[in-house]
């Protein structure tokens, strides 16, 4: 069975917090690689145990990056059609929308995440969230849920919270993998402090409700980020591997 999962980032100090907290805690062994610092990503998978794409301040439609565009090319080329389970995290959920057909940019009426929010079960899949829970997010892009894809998670302003695409494949708007360090740094760096005043009549809550939020809802979103990894994710291989026994 391998224990190695591939983590796609974005920026020189990117970091895959609780995700990364989660996996290392079950002895897997994290592959960092970041294509718009020139990292390669591997077409063959199958020594992976998951593949995870981050977040970032780019978007999917950043065609004129070179890194997006490797990203875009391997998620068509290698990693849809493999057999390794997939998990897409904000720009990473918005490039496998935007691979699969979908479509992917700003809010009708420029409204925008910022903060913690609702969100809740479709009904789809009972077991990949079982009750309306509030995450942290980071987003002023969102996608329409792909053709042939399962949608998994909504609310109000973003229908756009989670799908699955066939059995291996998910895409995910909201960030459960949140610290609080990350909380601090995304809200305090340049770009976040401007982010919070140019969209703070569009849905960025102030730096402060950040804070709280984290208070209130990081155990919950905690608890679903283990669940999720075990359950939809991890399991995958565990079942492999007990075929082949």
């Amino acid at each position: 069975m391998s224990k190695r999962v591939l983590i796609v980032v974005h920026q020189e100090h990117s970091t895959p917090g609780k995700v990364g907290e989660c996996l290392t805690d079950r002895g897997y062994s994290l592959d960092r690689r970041c294509p718009n610092l020139g990292d390669p990503l591997p077409a063959d998978l199958s020594d992976y145990a998951a593949a995870i794409v981050f977040g970032g301040p780019m978007s999917a439609n950043d065609d004129h990056l070179e890194g997006i565009r490797a990203e875009l090319n391997w998620l068509e080329r290698s990693a849809l059609p493999s057999d390794c389970p997939l998990v897409g995290i904000c720009l990473g959920a918005q490039e496998i929308a935007r691979v699969l057909g979908a479509k992917v940019g700003k809010h009708d009426d420029g409204l925008v995440e910022i903060g913690y929010f609702d969100v809740r079960p479709t009904g789809a899949c009972a077991s990949f969230l079982k009750e309306p829970t509030v995450f942290y997010q980071w987003h002023t892009e969102t996608f329409e849920i792909p053709k042939e894809a399962v949608h998994l998670a909504e609310n109000d302003a973003f229908p756009g919270q989670a799908f699955r695409y066939g059995d291996n494949v998910y895409a995910i708007e909201y960030h459960a993998e949140m610290t609080l360090e990350m909380v601090d740094r995304w809200s305090t760096s340049e770009r976040g402090a401007q982010r919070l005043i140019e969209f703070q009549d569009k849905g960025a809550q102030p730096r402060d409700a950040h804070f709280s939020g984290y208070e209130l809802h990081a155990s919950r979103s905690d608890r679903w980020l283990n669940h999720f990894l075990d359950n939809h994710v991890l399991m995958r291989q565990d079942k492999k591997v007990q075929a082949v026994v």
